[in-house]
């Protein structure tokens, strides 16, 4: 016969122990919206990483630095020298030839009429025939004219007979036709060359400190067609070459006569080409090669104690680039490793802080994402202004710190600033020191950061955070050995100007920030708590009994709110609106009821619930329909949770017993769709909205019962889970009902009942015993 029980070893077998830290991290890990988390943290790192260039090393130095070793370079390098490029592409100009243009019908209109001469001289039978005028230019004892180097000099009173015979000896050697022939062949043999190359009296001005001992000739009009000549070809001079070359092609009777017709009457057929000439030039100074200045390994490129200026900085950019150039993958792969280790570990940190203590902003992708690119448009414009000349990493890091200050706690901006300035030193090179710097100026700033109640208050932040960059900046170059000198005092000013900057910069980016997070800060709300909003005008004109209860949990809400520390001014803008749903159906609520005149004894349980129920909805509507900030908007949806409509409940219950259809009441139908109080200030908002209700029913508000309500109240709220979800502890639960209850008592304190009011008081007293009945009833308790 079985005894019914499994052996021990099958019990032991059946027991399943709940999984391990690790399997369940697995698990976690597996679920759809966290791997898509973990994505945009991955690809956040990706980007870090590609916009710091975090593959090499950064380049950590800026004009002033003062190093406290010498620098030496790592590896060979060279420098370019435009001193001595400039000097070089000057003597490769000097050396070019300068251009002329050749133009050569002179000297063939020069060699026609020297034909036209000779042939005058042999056609004259005598010098009288021919004339003195026309003999003259033949006569080689006359001096050239002004300017001309002389052969010989002239007699004073020439001898006619002997005139007459050199006369005919000239003719006779010139032979006739046929020796005027072998003339003009051996004029044109000699001047073939000129013809060809060009003449040139002496150098232009034009040809400066150019190349003087050859020149670049060009037909004229055939600028391509250049060809380098000798200067000594081309320079008339004395003559002595002509006369040698006439000697060499022309009968010795004849030379010395020619070369006189011929020397006065030589000129110029070369003219300066500046276009050509500096077109040339251009062209031989860009073939020039660039010179360099070279350095070797562990050669001093600046020594210690020395301020670095600009064109020490420009060495070392140059070696940086030469390292950075010469880097191995497997070197880049190390280093990027030790980063992305380094983003991992700043990520898990803050994902592990933010997991227990700020779960909003991994709940919410949108919050995440933004935080992730805030972050990195942060560190990439540190790293963009952190070279010369602005040198402003200070700005972006402690934006980034007060707008998370803003947008969530102190603490959590804290813990960004931390692993973002850690990043930023990272990426810009500049170490322990520059990270000192960055996270005092920003926590010095986000403690301030407490209550923003006027926008003065964010530039007296920056004043006082810029004192503490100065005293700051100063105290760290001491400690780093800066000299305490004009470069360390004008780095700390500099310091200090960035923060105020980043005041100023603050304020006006305020109502970004804000709209961008979500957030409101208390000049917003200041502004949103001007009771002439069209929605509560509308609200005074539909349901006046609902504006009055909601001025009365505004004032009782905000004074709560700030005994446990939470914002009060939020809570009471919150509460302004809190109802404004109401005013689409106010007779349905009771504040907004006449004596006797109540809507719901008409109705179905059920369907007063939805009434009743729809208020919320309602109200967030009209909250979007006219662009309230979602703080507001979480009030109106948070402020009953989850709670149940009691009065309509009960009466269903009743009904369905009276009925005894045993079909029963669905509980969660006559429940608030919700969600629960997310925040402190939403869970003060509901139990001062609840208490405010409760309280106008008691027939007698004495301290003792408005006390007892509240307690009750308040434990009920508690009991139903309402507070699971806003982090309220019991402690502040009991300092919020203090406070309400003080509040409450304060609105209904005892008068001093004159006479005359004897006989009304009763009335009064009927008055409160009137809702009494109601209690109970959610139109009045919503």
């Amino acid at each position: 016969m079985s005894t019914g029980q499994r052996k021990r070893s099958s019990r032991v077998a059946a027991l399943e122990l709940p999984p391990g830290r690790f399997e369940q991290t697995l698990e976690t890990l597996k679920r759809g919206d966290v791997l898509l988390r973990l994505a945009l943290c991955v690809l956040t790192a990706i980007a870090l990483w590609a916009v710091t260039a975090s593959w090499a090393p950064p380049f950590n130095f800026r004009e002033g630095d003062v190093p406290n070793r010498d620098i030496t370079a790592r590896l060979a390098f060279k420098q370019a020298d435009p001193l001595a490029t400039q000097e070089a592409q000057r003597r490769a100009a000097s050396r070019e030839p300068v251009v002329y243009r050749q133009d050569a019908k002179g000297l063939q209109l020069l060699r026609a009429s020297l034909q036209h001469a000779l042939a005058q001289v042999a056609a004259a039978n005598t010098l009288d025939e021919l004339g003195m005028d026309v003999w003259k230019q033949f006569d080689a004892t006359v001096p050239p004219a002004a300017g001309e180097p002389a052969a010989t000099v002239k007699p004073a009173d020439p001898d006619p007979e002997r005139e007459e015979e050199r006369f005919q000896q000239f003719r006779a050697a010139l032979g006739g036709l046929a020796g005027l022939a072998a003339i003009e062949q051996g004029v044109a043999k000699s001047l073939a060359r000129y013809e060809q190359y060009g003449l040139l009296e002496r150098l232009p001005d034009e040809h400066g400190e150019g190349n003087r001992q050859e020149i670049a000739i060009y037909p004229l009009g055939q600028p391509l067609e250049k060809f380098r000549v000798p200067v000594s070809e081309v320079l008339i001079g004395d003559g002595a070459t002509l006369e040698r070359r006439l000697k060499e092609n022309l009968p010795p009777n004849v030379e010395p006569e020619v070369f006189a017709w011929l020397r006065p009457r030589l000129k110029s057929t070369l003219e300066y080409d500046e276009k050509e000439t500096q077109r040339a030039r251009e062209e031989i100074v860009a073939k020039v090669p660039e010179e360099f200045k070279y350095f070797e390994p562990r050669q001093a490129l600046a020594m210690a104690g020395k301020p670095l200026d600009a064109e020490t900085l420009r060495i070392l950019r140059l070696e940086y680039g030469e390292y950075v150039n010469h880097l191995t993958w497997t070197q880049m792969f190390e280093r990027s490793v030790a980063v992305f280790g380094l983003l991992a570990t700043i990520f898990g940190l803050c994902g592990y802080y933010f997991h227990h203590h700020e779960r909003r902003i991994i709940n919410d992708i949108f919050r995440l994402t933004t935080l992730l690119v805030a972050s990195l448009a942060a560190v990439a414009l540190a790293e963009w202004v952190s070279a010369d000349p602005w040198r402003a990493e200070l700005i972006p890091v402690l934006l980034f710190g007060t707008t998370m200050a803003i947008a969530y706690h102190r603490d959590v901006a804290l813990i960004l600033s931390v692993g973002l300035a850690l990043l930023v030193v990272t990426a810009t090179g500049h170490g322990l020191s520059e990270y000192m710097i960055l996270m005092s100026v920003v926590a010095s700033a986000v403690v301030q950061l407490d209550h923003i109640r006027s926008r003065g208050k964010l530039i007296k932040v920056g004043a006082y955070s810029a004192v503490v960059a100065l005293a700051c900046s100063v105290g760290v170059g001491l400690l780093d050995e800066q000299p305490l000198e004009a470069p360390l005092l004008t780095y700390a000013v500099r310091n200090a100007l960035c923060t105020l900057a980043a005041g100023f910069l603050l304020t006006g980016l305020l109502p970004m920030i804000e709209k961008l997070f979500g957030v409101l800060t208390e000049i917003s709300l200041l502004e949103w708590s001007d009771i002439s909003h069209p929605l509560l005008q509308e609200l005074v004109r539909r349901a006046p009994g609902t504006y009055n209860h909601s001025i009365n949990v505004a004032s009782i809400a905000e004074a709560a709110a700030e005994s446990v520390g939470a914002c009060g001014l939020l809570v009471r803008v919150g509460a302004y609106f809190h109802d404004i749903g109401k005013m689409l159906k106010p007779h349905y609520f009771a504040e907004n009821q006449n004596a006797g005149d109540n809507r719901h004894d008409t109705l179905m349980p059920a369907m007063s619930t939805l009434i009743i129920i729809a208020h919320v909805k309602d109200g967030a509507d009209l909250a979007h329909q006219h662009d309230l900030p979602q703080p507001i908007v979480d009030f109106i949806e948070q402020h009953h949770g989850t709670t149940l409509v009691e009065y309509f409940y009960h009466r269903a219950a009743e009904r369905s017993e009276t009925h005894d259809d045993g079909s029963g009441v669905e509980e969660s139908s006559y429940r608030y769709p919700g969600p629960k109080p997310q925040t402190i200030e939403a869970a003060v908002l509901m139990l001062a909205d609840t208490v405010e209700s409760a309280s106008r029913a008691l027939v007698e508000p004495t301290p003792s019962r408005i006390e007892n309500l509240v307690e009750e109240i308040g434990m009920k709220k508690l009991l139903d889970g309402q507070f699971d979800e806003c982090h309220l502890t019991l402690e502040q639960l009991r300092t919020i009902e203090d406070s309400l209850i003080k509040s409450l008592i304060a609105v209904y304190h005892g008068r001093v009942k004159y006479p005359s009011q004897h006989s009304s008081s009763h009335a009064q007293g009927t008055t409160h015993a009137a809702p009494a009945s109601h209690a109970p009833h959610p139109a009045q308790s919503a």
